[in-house]
């Protein structure tokens, strides 16, 4: 009787490590994609210029426009507005619990610089343009495109997604900024317009707190999220299987790894640009 038992028990210790192993592969496969593409982006600028140019030109007025109208510019001026109208109106709300509604200008110049434009910046450019990158490289892999590139002696790796990384930092600036726009105006109307606080009360305390270091680092940021959007939707479109619909399956996942990837790295930038306790100078708070 023990003889089967401790075979079982084996068995699913096998099953456990194999598993543990299989997973340790999939890290490795993807953190090598990542460093590789990274370090060819200076690479690509050089030898692939008008390659960059073409897949600039592509995200910012093709099918992934960032600036055709409603192409993602119309999606993050539209998510920006809406998302800061709320940070207005209820923190307007919260604010006047406790008597303090002329501050109302300096949650919009904290909140919206250094979390929300950031945030909706990714997320847009993760559902408008990553999952274009996908589509397009899972296109390519089930018709063999990329290895008959192998085959011409063409590096895949920095023709196809190091490309795509330079030309995604470069159109992120614009779409950023937009957005950033978009997340001042609306939280000023609700808080002037609707709410009723006086205009010059609320353009003070934005001022006071509104420094461009601020800007810099939300704009860093942004940076960032295009980065990690375009290198998790290339990775899983450079190696989608099945078919069209292993494609179809290749962007949700994506779609759904670059989110929590990019909610986990805002919460590690904001804790190293700000802190655990963050600074307000013009407030005499350090």
């Amino acid at each position: 009787m023990a003889g089967p038992l401790v075979r079982a028990v084996r068995r699913g210790s096998a099953r456990r490590w194999r598993g543990l192993g299989d997973l340790l592969v999939a890290f490795g496969v993807q953190a090598t994609f990542h460093v590789r593409a990274v370090l060819a982006v200076p690479r690509v600028l050089v030898h692939y210029r008008r390659h960059v140019a073409r897949q600039v030109a592509e995200i910012s007025f093709g099918s992934a426009s960032l600036f055709a109208g409603g192409g993602t510019i119309g999606v993050i001026f539209a998510m920006s507005f809406v998302a800061s109208t709320q940070v207005g109106l209820e923190g307007y709300r919260g604010l006047d619990l406790i008597g303090l509604t002329p501050m109302s200008g300096l949650m919009s110049a904290m909140v919206n610089t250094r979390e929300l434009a950031p945030l909706v910046a990714g997320v847009a450019l993760a559902a408008k343009v990553g999952t274009g990158f996908t589509a397009q490289l899972g296109a390519m892999r089930i018709s063999d495109e990329i290895d008959a590139l192998e085959s011409m002696a063409v590096r895949s790796l920095p023709f196809l997604v190091s490309t795509r990384m330079a030309a995604a930092f470069i159109s992120v600036v614009p779409l950023y900024l937009v957005g950033l726009f978009a997340s001042y105006l609306a939280t000023r109307g609700a808080v002037v317009v609707v709410q009723g606080q006086s205009g010059g009360t609320y353009d003070f305390y934005f001022q006071l707190l509104l420094s461009p270091s601020d800007v810099a680092l939300s704009l860093a940021k942004a940076v960032v999220f295009a980065m990690v959007v375009t290198l998790v939707h290339c990775f899983y479109g450079y190696y989608a299987t099945g078919g069209p619909e292993g494609v179809g399956r290749a962007a949700g996942r994506a779609l759904r790894a670059s989110i929590v990837a990019i909610t986990f790295t805002d919460m590690v930038l904001t804790l190293l640009f700000w802190g655990l306790s963050p600074s307000l100078p013009a407030l005499g708070v350090r």
